[in-house]
C-alpha cells in the first residue's frame, strides 16, 4: 500500500473528508499535506505508511478489545446495541445491567450461542465476535450506566461497562405559527440601569412587549466575556460558553452597594454614553458587587436568605463552575501584576496548567475571591431565571430564547480549563464563498469528537444546559458543527483547509434530550452550504430552520415568495453581521465598510451598484407578493412556525450591530437602542400591530 493510500484511510478513519464542494460547485480535494497535518494535530502518526498502517491496526485491535463503546447514545425505539466478546465466550452466559439515572437496576440475562452474531474480526490471532445485544423495550430517557457480567458460578464477573443516553427521536416541538422580538440585552437603555441592559431591563421589555402579542423575546448569546474594548466584546466569541457575563446583573437586586456621589456620576455617564463601555461598566459593577458579596458572607443582604439554594448551585455546577472561577481570580491577578499581561498564554508558565500545584496553592490562597465569582454566576441564574418566569407569567409562550455561541476564545477560561476537548494545532473556518472569497479563519480550535465520547458528551450536554437556563428557545450557532467543521491546519492557507466530520448523531439524540427534558425549542442556524443529509438529519430530530430574507433565493437570484419558506423553521429578516432592513436599502453597511477600511472605493462603488439590483429584486418580490414596500408583512407572511422581529427593523435603525471584519473601526457588539425603556409602548404598539395582522400574536 502507498502511503497516499494509508494516509486516506487512516483519514477517514478520523472523519477528514476526502473532497467537498463549494458555493459554486466546484469541488476541491483535501491534499495529502492537509490530511497529514490535521491528523498529527490528532496525534496519530503519519511518519510513513508501515507507521500509519500500524497505527490503524491498533486503533482496529483496541476498538474489537472493547466489548462496549465507552459511550453508547441510543433513541428510544433502539432494540439492541453491540457487544464485542472473545469467540472463546460464544459459549458463555452473561447478565445485562443497567443502572438507570436514578439508581435503580435493571438485569436480563442471556445465552451467547442465542445472540447473533454480526461481525467477527481476527485480532493477534484470535477470533472476536460483534453480537446483538438486546435492550429493554421501553428504555427510560437519561444518562445511565450499562454493565455485561459473566455468568461463572458462584459469582459475577463484570466485563463491560460504558455510558449508556437514551434519548427522544425529537425534540421538543412548536405547536403554532408565533412571533418574538429580538433584541440585544446589553442595548437596552433605561432611566435605571448602569450603562448596559440587565435582568430588570429585560423584565420591563418584557412587560411592554408580552400584552403586544410576543411569544418570546430572543436575546444575543449571553457568555461570559472579557468586556475588554475593542477586542473581547463579541458575545459569540466567549471567554467562558458556560457561564454567563456579570454585567447583565442588576446590582441593586443583589444588595446594597452603598453609591457614593462619585459612583452615581459615573452611572449617569455611563447610562448617557452613547454605546455600551464595556470595561467601564465591568469594573464598576465589579466592585459593587464585591460590596454585596461581602454583606453575603457577613450573613445580610438580600441572598444571605437564601444560603441554601447558593450551596445546591454550587454542587450543581461543581468542578466546572471552579475551574471558570480560578481562572478568573488569576487573570485578575495576573494583569494586576503586569498590566502587559491579558492572556493566560503569557502567565508564568506554572499558572498555565490548571492542574498544576501552583495553581492548586493559588486556588487555597485566593479562595474568598474564587466564592465571589461563583455567586456572581449564581446571581445571574437566579435574575435570569425569574426574567423568564415573568415572561411566562405575562403570557409569552416561549419566554426567553437564548444563543449558543460556536467559538470559544482561544485565550480564554474553556480553553485553559479544558484543553483536551480541543484539537490543538488546527483552527476553525469556513470555505471561500461569495462573501469571503479567500474562506474565513475564525481563529478557534475544533472540538475534539473522541475526547468529548470517551468522557460520555457531559461537556456538550452540559453547554447545552447552561446556555439553555431559564429559557424556553434555544438557537444553536452554526449548526452544521454538530455534521463537520471547516478545519484549517496551522501554517495553511485558509482556503486549503477542508471539513472534519463529528458524531452528528449522538449530539443531535443529546441535544433532542436536553431540549424535551427541560422544555425547550431548538432552532439551527443552517446558513451557507448545508448537505441534503444534514438537513434531513435537523428536520427528523424535531430542530427547526434558520431562514433568512436576504438568503431565499432562486438560482438566478430572485427573492423567494412567502409561501416557499418551510413550515418547521424560524423566518428572520437578518442577523447581527448583517444589515438591517433599513441599511439594506440605504446601503448603510457598505458605507461602513468603506469607512472602516474594509473595502476601497472600487470595491464600494462595485458593492453599491451590486444593492442596487438587490433592491429592485427585493421591491419585485415585495410588489408580486402583495407586500409593497413592507419586507417585515412579507416576512411575517411566511408558513414557519417561529418569525423573529428584530428590535431595529421596528423603528427603522440603518446601522447594524456587528461589521464582520473590523475590530477598532466600528463600534461592534456597543449600539445601545434608540428608545428607552420608560418610552418603548410605541414600538410595542407597532409590534402589535405587524404580528396581529399576520396572526402570530401570543395569546395569554
Amino acid at each position: 500500500m502507498t502511503y497516499e493510500d494509508a494516509l486516506r484511510r487512516a483519514a477517514a478513519a478520523h472523519g477528514i473528508e476526502s473532497s467537498y464542494t463549494d458555493t459554486w460547485g466546484k469541488t476541491h480535494e483535501t491534499s495529502p499535506e492537509v490530511a497529514r497535518a490535521i491528523l498529527a494535530a490528532l496525534r496519530f502518526p503519519v511518519g510513513s505508511a508501515e507507521e500509519i498502517e500500524q497505527a490503524l491496526a491498533q486503533r482496529e485491535a483496541a476498538q474489537w478489545r472493547e466489548p462496549l463503546d465507552a459511550t453508547i447514545v441510543v433513541r428510544t425505539g433502539t432494540d439492541h446495541i453491540r457487544l464485542r466478546i472473545p469467540a472463546s465466550q460464544n459459549g458463555a452466559s452473561a447478565k445485562l445491567e443497567i443502572e438507570w439515572e436514578g439508581g435503580d437496576l435493571e438485569h436480563h440475562w442471556f445465552w451467547m450461542p442465542e445472540l447473533e452474531t454480526i461481525d467477527h474480526a481476527i485480532i493477534d490471532g484470535s477470533e472476536w465476535l460483534a453480537k446483538r445485544l438486546p435492550l429493554p423495550a421501553t428504555p427510560r430517557l437519561g444518562y445511565h450506566r450499562i454493565r455485561v457480567h459473566w455468568v461463572q458460578d458462584p459469582q459475577l464477573r463484570t466485563f463491560a461497562e460504558a455510558r449508556f443516553i437514551v434519548c427522544p427521536p425529537r425534540a421538543k416541538s412548536v405547536e403554532r405559527r408565533m412571533a418574538g422580538l429580538a433584541v440585544s440585552l446589553y442595548g437596552l437603555r433605561s432611566a435605571r440601569n448602569w450603562g448596559c441592559g440587565d435582568f430588570t431591563d429585560l423584565e420591563a421589555l418584557i412587560d411592554a412587549f408580552a400584552p403586544a402579542g410576543a411569544a418570546f423575546i430572543a436575546l444575543n448569546p449571553l457568555h461570559a466575556i472579557a468586556n475588554r474594548q475593542p477586542y473581547n466584546t463579541s458575545p459569540y466569541l466567549p471567554q467562558c460558553a458556560l457561564f454567563r457575563n456579570f454585567i447583565y446583573l442588576d446590582v441593586e437586586r443583589v444588595g446594597d452597594p452603598h453609591l457614593d456621589d462619585s459612583v452615581r456620576q459615573e452611572i449617569a455617564a455611563l447610562r448617557d454614553s452613547e454605546f455600551v463601555e464595556y470595561e467601564r461598566v465591568a469594573a464598576l459593577k465589579l466592585s459593587a458587587l464585591w460590596r454585596t458579596f461581602e454583606q453575603f458572607r457577613a450573613g445580610r443582604g438580600p441572598a444571605h436568605v437564601e444560603q441554601d439554594s447558593f450551596d445546591t448551585y454550587l454542587s450543581e455546577e461543581g468542578h466546572l463552575l471552579e475551574g471558570y472561577a480560578i481562572f478568573c481570580v488569576l487573570d485578575e491577578e495576573m494583569h494586576r501584576r503586569d498590566a502587559n499581561v491579558w492572556l493566560w498564554t503569557q502567565w508564568p508558565e506554572e499558572y498555565r496548567d490548571p492542574g498544576s500545584s501552583a495553581v492548586h496553592e493559588f486556588a487555597t490562597k485566593h479562595r474568598e475571591r474564587i466564592l465571589f465569582f461563583k455567586f456572581l454566576q449564581w446571581q445571574i441564574a437566579l435574575q435570569a431565571a425569574a426574567a423568564h418566569a415573568h415572561a411566562l407569567e405575562r403570557g409569552m409562550t416561549i419566554g426567553l430564547y437564548h444563543d449558543l455561541a460556536l467559538a470559544t476564545d482561544q485565550y480564554g477560561a474553556d480553553l485553559w480549563a479544558r484543553r483536551r476537548f480541543f484539537a490543538a494545532g488546527c483552527r476553525v473556518g469556513a470555505p471561500p464563498d461569495e462573501l469571503a472569497p479567500s474562506g474565513q479563519d475564525w481563529g478557534f480550535p475544533p472540538p475534539n469528537r473522541e475526547q468529548h465520547r470517551a468522557e460520555g458528551y457531559q461537556l456538550f450536554a452540559r453547554s447545552i444546559r447552561n446556555a439553555a437556563a431559564s429559557g424556553g428557545a434555544l438557537r444553536i450557532d452554526h449548526v452544521m458543527r454538530f455534521f463537520r467543521l471547516f478545519w484549517i491546519p496551522e501554517g495553511f492557507e485558509t482556503s486549503r483547509g477542508t471539513y472534519v466530520r463529528d458524531y452528528a448523531e449522538d449530539l443531535l439524540g443529546i441535544l433532542a434530550l436536553e431540549s424535551v427534558r427541560r422544555n425547550f425549542i431548538v432552532i439551527g442556524e443552517d446558513l451557507g452550504t448545508v448537505t441534503g443529509e444534514a438537513r434531513d438529519a435537523l428536520a427528523s430530530s424535531g430542530i427547526l430552520s434558520y431562514r433568512l430574507l436576504w438568503f431565499e433565493r432562486d438560482q438566478a437570484g430572485n427573492f423567494y415568495p412567502p409561501g416557499h419558506y418551510p413550515e418547521t423553521a424560524l423566518a428572520a429578516t437578518t442577523t447581527h453581521d448583517l444589515p438591517t432592513l433599513a441599511g439594506f436599502f440605504q446601503a448603510q453597511d457598505l458605507e461602513a465598510r468603506k469607512t472602516a477600511g474594509l473595502a476601497d472605493e472600487a470595491e464600494y462603488e462595485q458593492q453599491k451598484a451590486h444593492r442596487e439590483g438587490e433592491i429592485q429584486r427585493l421591491h419585485s418580490a415585495l410588489a408580486e407578493n402583495g407586500y409593497t414596500g413592507d419586507p417585515l408583512a412579507f416576512l411575517l407572511a411566511t408558513p414557519c412556525l417561529l418569525a423573529v422581529v428584530n428590535q431595529e427593523d421596528l423603528y427603522g435603525e440603518p446601522l447594524q450591530q456587528n461589521l464582520p471584519g473590523s475590530t477598532w473601526q466600528y463600534p461592534n457588539w456597543r449600539r445601545k437602542m434608540r428608545h428607552t425603556l420608560e418610552h418603548i409602548q410605541v414600538l410595542a404598539a407597532l409590534y402589535s400591530e405587524r404580528v396581529k395582522s399576520a396572526g402570530r400574536a401570543s395569546t395569554v
